[in-house]
């Protein structure tokens, strides 16, 4: 199946960046693409939360997810909204971060808001606190195509290696991970977790990133890694985006995955402990 992760350098107006995923979308189409990735916060990358509160909306309101949804279908094909930064009805004023998955039809098949935050302070410099403007998620999302299981997460999931086992258990055949990663922990550990994720599922691991720096109106610019990847379920990296805004098409095989976990069938081999 041809599928294509979309490498952004999302900036701080919605508008702007709306344009150029749609944009991306009708080239990957006209490749030949079947199911279409972008990153997280695909609709707003901000770190000022002022801003954030003026320009994002809620699900019902945000004009992001109807135009890709209409284009999805115009086009007939799969897309993931890697995440969508949205305004919540929670008290604390939250966001929430939300992956789409979207059909051929347009249809939204499946929501997961990302479970885990990232509130790390990666260097005296670099310090993040995402828990103080999304709240998490509370639920493994597992949605269903026409071509394989999909297993939805965000970013700092990966970090969190038993919420892909548990996908992978319920049947995930792909396992998506689209992110805006930092380029500190990114050099030393993206291509690491992504690999090992794959490895440990026996999935399809498709990871498309944000990249560069990122234009803001509002508050202090921020970095993202790039290098949006594909890896195979024997853990071969099959797509390395770099770092440049871009369009990277391949195919994946989904038979790949009977046969890694054919080698080598650790899911079956999961046995209950006791201690420490």
């Amino acid at each position: 199946m041809k599928t294509a992760l979309l490498q952004l350098c999302s900036g701080d107006d919605p508008a702007d960046n709306l344009r150029q995923v749609q944009w991306m979308l009708a080239e990957a189409a006209a490749e030949g693409v079947k199911f279409a990735l972008t990153p997280e916060v695909t609709n707003c990358f901000s770190p000022n939360r002022d801003h954030q509160r003026s320009m994002l909306r809620t699900e019902e309101e945000d004009e992001t997810l109807p135009a890709l949804r209409q284009q999805a279908e115009e086009l007939g094909i799969w897309l993931l909204i890697g995440s969508l930064g949205l305004k919540t009805g929670d008290a604390d004023g939250r966001f929430a971060n939300r992956s789409f998955l979207i059909g051929p039809d347009g249809g939204i098949r499946a929501r997961y808001d990302k479970i885990h935050m990232f509130d790390v302070q990666v260097t005296p410099e670099e310090t993040y606190r995402e828990s103080a403007a999304y709240r998490p998620g509370d639920r493994a999302v597992l949605a269903q195509t026409d071509f394989a299981p999909v297993g939805m997460t965000i970013c700092y999931d990966i970090r969190f290696p038993h919420l892909y086992q548990k996908l992978a258990l319920a049947g995930a055949r792909v396992l998506t991970i689209p992110a805006a990663f930092s380029p500190v922990t990114g050099a030393a550990h993206w291509e690491a977790l992504l690999r090992a994720r794959a490895i440990e599922t026996g999935c399809f691991v498709l990871a498309p990133g944000q990249t560069g720096m990122h234009p803001a109106t509002a508050g202090k610019p921020r970095a993202t890694y790039g290098h949006s990847m594909a890896i195979s379920p024997w853990g071969e990296v099959l797509v390395d985006g770099g770092t440049e805004v871009g369009l990277h098409v391949f195919d994946i095989e989904l038979d790949q995955v009977e046969e890694a976990r054919r080698k080598v069938p650790s899911l079956s081999h999961i046995r209950a402990f006791d201690g420490p």
